[in-house]
């Protein structure tokens, strides 16, 4: 497909677009089982464009090029038309209970609620559940809402599994160079015990 062909391709909102020539992209499960549309995976990539391995490091290249595709990290999903969607991370990906849940859909919801400037969720042990949501969230300006009341709010919205049972209103969130959430020093400064 040429470039011309390429740009008469409708655009969707949301969507990363289809693969591009000599690309295969799918979306798989854990055991490299193609997802069906619409439903999450890991995306998984081989063709010309493909990086051939990390250089001098055989033991990360091993690790991300498994059965001939290169594993993203992305959690993603295809609608019937072949267009792609990325929803996450799988390092981010929290599993509660034997349920997957996807802290990126949880700070979406968490960004509708009226008090609610920024939020980053993360999973922390959890003796019953392996992993439990805690979301980390600052207020608007003039804003005031308790932890409390965002929990039942969120119960309100969310499936049973997702909402987040721990909540911690903070002044800031540990940023990177680009403006992204550091989800890591979250989850390091909860190991230390400086938050609880």
């Amino acid at each position: 497909m040429c470039i011309r062909d390429r740009l008469s391709i409708p655009r969707k909102i949301g969507s990363v677009g289809v693969p591009v020539w000599g690309v295969e992209v799918r979306v798989v499960d854990d055991q490299m089982m193609v997802m069906p549309p619409g439903k999450r995976g890991e995306v998984v990539i081989r063709g010309h464009s493909v990086m051939q391995g990390y250089f001098n490091r055989p033991e990360l290249t091993e690790e991300v090029f498994r059965g001939g595709w290169f594993h993203t990290g992305d959690v993603g999903e295809m609608d019937e038309a072949g267009y792609l969607y990325i929803v996450d991370r799988t390092k981010d990906m929290i599993i509660r209970g034997g349920f997957n849940v996807y802290p990126r859909e949880i700070e979406e919801v968490l960004a509708t609620h009226s008090a609610v400037s920024l939020s980053a969720v993360i999973g922390v042990p959890h003796e019953k559940y392996g992993e439990e949501v805690m979301a980390f969230i600052i207020l608007k300006e003039g804003a005031s809402v308790t932890p409390g009341e965002l929990v039942a709010w969120s119960k309100q919205e969310m499936a049973s599994y997702k909402y987040p049972r721990r909540v911690h209103l903070v002044a800031s969130l540990p940023l990177g160079a680009t403006g992204k959430v550091l989800k890591k020093e979250l989850r390091l400064q909860f190991e230390r015990g400086e938050i609880g």
